[in-house]
């Protein structure tokens, strides 16, 4: 592949990248102060290359789509959430106006049914600018495209996520995955800090749980989300918009391989 060609695909995706979320951002324009994360737009493609169980992948849609209503319905001028989720483990980003409001949305997420844990990053202060956003969605692009033009990591294990110029990393990945990831999105211009919400897995069992989820996926089923062992959450808030299935967390005492707490840690 000549230089050129590779300029050319970097651009390309990039572009899509900075596109798509585009048309997300001008979706919500006219919506509360509230941004769901981007599993709700979930394709054949992405779940089939997805390292989540396809059912932890619909359950995910439905954990931001509920988190969302439990949030709309105490909203007010001085909060703008960010709801993302990941293998039932949802990161809050964005501003609120108090420490209590903070612990109010870390308070009705963790209720959502399904919710392993939640990851609160919200800051106190007046919410983030259009300009801002702006900005932010411009270097998640580029840690998208410099994380795709990577050749020695899987892109899709990681989902991006920005807020004021730090960027989150959710996904399933080994330690040496995620350590690339970091040094590659350390190096993207505008970038202030990088905050790996990260389940860091071994080798081995990556290989087995792909293994699992591809033997599943040929069955046609949704298979066992790929979870600890937890008791489920009270019942979720009433929504008016269309919410996918919620897969049952494993009973108490299940055969549920065991999988590491999410690793949170800033780098500078």
């Amino acid at each position: 592949m000549t230089m050129k060609t590779m300029t050319a695909t970097s651009t390309q995706r990039f572009a899509l990248a900075l596109t798509l979320g585009a048309a997300l951002v001008a979706g919500l324009s006219a919506c509360v102060p509230l941004v769901v994360g981007g599993a709700a737009v979930v394709g054949v493609g992405m779940v089939a290359t997805d390292r989540r169980s396809s059912g932890a992948q619909l359950d995910d849609q439905g954990i931001e789509l509920r988190a969302a209503a439990r949030v709309r319905d105490i909203a007010n001028d001085q909060m703008y959430v960010s709801v993302t989720s990941y293998n039932r483990q949802v990161l809050l980003t964005g501003a609120v106006g108090n420490e209590a409001d903070r612990r109010r949305v870390e308070d009705e997420v963790s209720r959502v049914v399904n919710v392993r844990s939640v990851v609160n990053e919200l800051t106190l202060g007046a919410p983030s600018t259009f300009q801002d956003r702006s900005n932010d969605l411009y270097i998640t692009g580029k840690v998208k495209a410099s994380l795709l033009d990577a050749k020695d990591i899987f892109a899709n294990s990681f989902k991006v996520i920005t807020e004021r110029g730090v960027v989150y990393l959710m996904g399933i990945a080994t330690r040496r995955e995620t350590d690339r990831a970091t040094e590659i999105t350390r190096g993207v211009g505008g970038v202030v800090k990088v905050v790996r919400v990260v389940e860091v897995v071994s080798e081995a069992d990556l290989a087995a749980s792909q293994a699992a989820n591809q033997s599943s996926a040929q069955r046609g089923g949704t298979g066992p989300a790929p979870v600890s062992n937890a008791t489920p959450s009270t019942p979720s808030s009433s929504s008016r918009v269309p919410l996918p299935p919620m897969e049952p967390l494993p009973a108490p005492g299940s055969a549920t391989p065991a999988q590491p707490a999410v690793t949170t840690s800033p780098v500078r």
